[in-house]
């Protein structure tokens, strides 16, 4: 069983048509990467699989179950998280306590649980705290619990939000250009993070980004949009020689528009 499939998704905004028949499918373990000029549909795609969006057409399985009338928070339940183009953390908040704001939903506390501390309520917080702090640690952070969340170079910003997604514990982490805003060797350590989550974590990983070189060194397969429409998808160096793809995507100008 695949752990994702997506299958004849389309989304209209009025007469817009802003995905169109895409179809794309993921394997349990697998790291998957969506490509294509800015305004191609990408993060229209992900908004989709994670439930901001609501499908015009086609259907969405998350390990068999159609998903499409899914809410965000209940994708999370069922075992989807993402991070986002722009980076959404609670600037307010420390890091640490950003974190285990991405455990949301999992402690079963309750009202009455929280009011009378319980030991059974301390040891599941206990639990909670530490599981924030191993994962802050996996993503080398844990030098900065303290630190308000706006405080952060913004390549640190960038490993807190998939910080915060991986304290949900889902298993599918949907990652909206990672490594925008990085520097060359802040990017490589990123490319072994992604690496150690599927490795580590046994995480299934899908992806959008721009930089080449990420995308062709980590990824497994790699679909290509353009204006909505899926036009390639293959092995990395399948892509690299695909004549539709140089010219929608790495043999012309990108526009500004995404």
């Amino acid at each position: 069983m695949k752990m994702l499939e997506a299958k004849g998704v389309t989304i209209r905004f009025g007469g817009l048509v802003a995905i169109n028949n895409v179809d794309l499918d993921l394997e349990q373990g697998e790291i998957l990467a969506i490509i294509g000029p800015n305004g191609a549909g990408k993060t229209t795609l992900f908004n989709l699989l994670t439930g901001i969006y609501m499908p015009t057409a086609g259907t969405i399985k998350f390990r068999g179950e159609v998903i499409n009338k899914l809410k965000p928070h209940q994708r999370v339940k069922k075992g989807i998280s993402r991070t986002f183009q722009n980076i959404r953390l609670f600037h307010s908040l420390t890091v640490l306590e950003n974190v285990i704001v991405g455990q949301g939903g999992w402690t079963k506390e309750g009202i009455f649980g929280g009011l009378f501390m319980s030991k059974s309520v301390k040891n599941e917080r206990a639990n909670a705290l530490k599981k924030c702090l191993d994962i802050l640690e996996f993503v080398g952070l844990e030098n900065k619990l303290e630190e308000f969340a706006t405080s952060l170079p913004y390549g640190e910003q960038r490993l807190l939000e998939i910080a915060r997604a991986l304290a949900s514990e889902s298993d599918l982490i949907l990652l909206d250009e990672p490594a925008a805003g990085m520097n060359s060797i802040e990017k490589e350590k990123l490319k072994a993070l992604i690496n150690r989550i599927r490795t580590e974590m046994s995480k299934t990983i899908l992806l959008i980004e721009h930089d080449m070189k990420v995308i062709m060194d980590i990824s497994d397969r790699i679909v290509v949009l353009d204006h909505g429409e899926q036009i390639a998808q293959g092995k990395p160096e399948e892509i690299r020689t695909n004549h539709k793809v140089i010219e929608a995507y790495l043999g012309r100008e990108e526009n500004e528009d995404e």
